[in-house]
């Protein structure tokens, strides 16, 4: 068995020469560092505990080759995101593979913060000299006097001296193991396998932070030979960051932490009774019984000016008012002008474990693609409302749900004005669900338009339209 996929598919779909070729340049130095990490994992026997975070950067196709769990961050997070997993999954091998320009730039806070956690998590850090990946940018790490892009006259003094990580980690109370190696000769690749194992097997035995370093080639934005690459990291790179140990703390292990719960009953500390509330705190009304215990999820999904976003804002303020615990998280995508931009709203009897809604009871759809895009996501028995007036040929709905189709558009423009199109399915809402108590959502209406009193006789015309229009098509629930 091997770390390695046996064929990698980024290329030609993994199909003749190009399946067992990465997509690094000749002579760079993340290929020779992929097989010291996947060696150290085949001989540690952790392949199928192991998780690789790979961020932004030349790494940032690692999880096509790496046969283990895998996880993109976005760039600098990895640390982060690493912390997350190692938390929630304590038996895993958490591996941040970056490079220069994410650690120690756009991650420099994240890499500080994690590792003085000292929490046992293994980083893996490339240091080339160089934003590879972007166009070869002045990096933290760049020499003096080193031609780039963005220094292109070579750095000097006004643009600070090269960023030393290895030691700026090592003075830190957190980590336990940090090491600087390189690969230009035998002998260094050696040094370099070794520090990895050792830096992978102090996680395993729960001992702590370690950070290796190691100093690679990138013939490509040096403009050289991959063996001149080599040279110059060797005369160049190896004097301004000197190699070797820089910390290594002889500790017991002490990371033995049980794996979270992630039961809500669990979490909440619930075993048949009801979590006592503050007495400060305003006793919400009686849960619904026709809706999901303790908790529902509703998305509101429509283009830029659907009024989606303020819409799930009213929501919330409304079932805080009455007492519950909500929340509404935006979410605005690059198709937010003409394709869909969402917003989750969790409404929970006590409290709310997760603001995301992946799979939420009711769909707000106020255009085409919003519902094409998240019908399927509603579960079995979940409500569908969606403005007819726009979308005037919905395709084929998933079946088991209350599908509702309601002119949002049209009612609003008949109001005259359609920009409440967005109320007019709040009060569609209200009628479908029945989740708040009666009035809730007008009372918090009348809060946020008390300075403008000449939009509430429209807006409340709008609710009580939206209301109407599910009223006289089925029954409510």
């Amino acid at each position: 068995m091997s770390a390695f996929y046996d064929h990698f598919s980024r290329h030609a779909h993994g199909e003749g020469l190009k399946a067992h070729s990465t997509h690094y340049c000749p002579g760079c130095g993340h290929g020779v560092a992929h097989c010291d990490l996947a060696d150290a994992i085949d001989e540690l026997g952790i392949q199928d505990r192991t998780v690789l975070i790979s961020p932004v950067g030349c790494s940032v196709f690692a999880y096509y080759y790496f046969d283990v769990g895998n996880s993109q961050a976005a760039h600098g997070r990895a640390p982060a995101v690493a912390l997350g997993h190692k938390l929630a999954h304590p038996e895993a091998v958490v591996i941040c593979y970056q490079g220069d320009g994410d650690l120690a730039s756009i991650g420099l806070a994240e890499t500080i913060s994690i590792a003085q956690m000292g929490l046992p998590i293994t980083v893996i850090f490339i240091n080339n000299a160089i934003y590879g990946m972007t166009g070869g940018q002045l990096a933290p790490t760049s020499l003096m006097g080193q031609n780039t892009t963005t220094s292109p006259g070579g750095r000097n003094a006004t643009m600070g001296q090269p960023l030393k990580m290895a030691e700026l980690i090592a003075q830190l109370d957190g980590p336990v193991y940090v090491e600087r190696v390189a690969l230009f000769d035998t002998r260094e690749r050696v040094k370099a396998r070794k520090a990895i194992k050792k830096a992978i097997t102090n996680q395993l035995e729960g001992r702590g932070y370690s950070f290796i370093e190691i100093i690679a080639e990138c013939p490509t934005h040096l403009k050289m030979t991959p063996q001149e690459a080599v040279e110059w990291v060797k005369t160049k790179m190896e004097p301004v960051f000197p190699l070797g140990v820089k910390k290594d703390l002889t500790v017991e292990p002490w990371f033995k932490r049980d794996a979270p719960v992630f039961e809500p009953e669990a979490v909440l500390g619930l075993s048949g009774a009801e979590p006592r509330r503050e007495e400060e705190v305003r006793p919400a009304p009686t849960w619904p019984a026709h809706l999901p215990a303790r908790d529902v999820a509703i998305k509101l999904a429509g283009s830029g000016g659907d009024g989606a976003q303020t819409a799930a804002l009213l929501l919330t303020r409304a079932a805080i008012a009455e007492g519950y615990d909500a929340t509404a998280i935006p979410s605005y995508g690059p198709e937010s002008r003409g394709g869909t931009s969402y917003a989750d709203v969790h409404i929970a009897e006590f409290e709310v474990l997760d603001p995301a809604a992946p799979e939420p009871h009711a769909l707000i759809a106020f255009n085409a693609p919003s519902l094409a895009k998240f019908a399927a996501t509603v579960p079995e028995g979940g409500l569908i409302l969606y403005d007819s007036t726009v979308i005037t040929a919905p395709g084929d709905l998933p079946e088991n749900r209350r599908i509702i189709p309601v002119p949002f558009t049209g009612i609003a423009v008949d109001l005259g004005r359609a920009m409440v199109k967005n109320v007019v399915a709040l009060g569609a809402l209200q009628a479908a669900l029945n989740l708040l108590p009666e009035g809730s959502v007008l009372a918090t209406l009348h809060h946020v338009l008390k300075d403008k009193p000449a939009l509430l006789p429209l807006n409340e015309a709008a609710f009580a339209a939206g209301h109407q229009a599910v009223m006289a098509a089925q029954v409510p629930v």
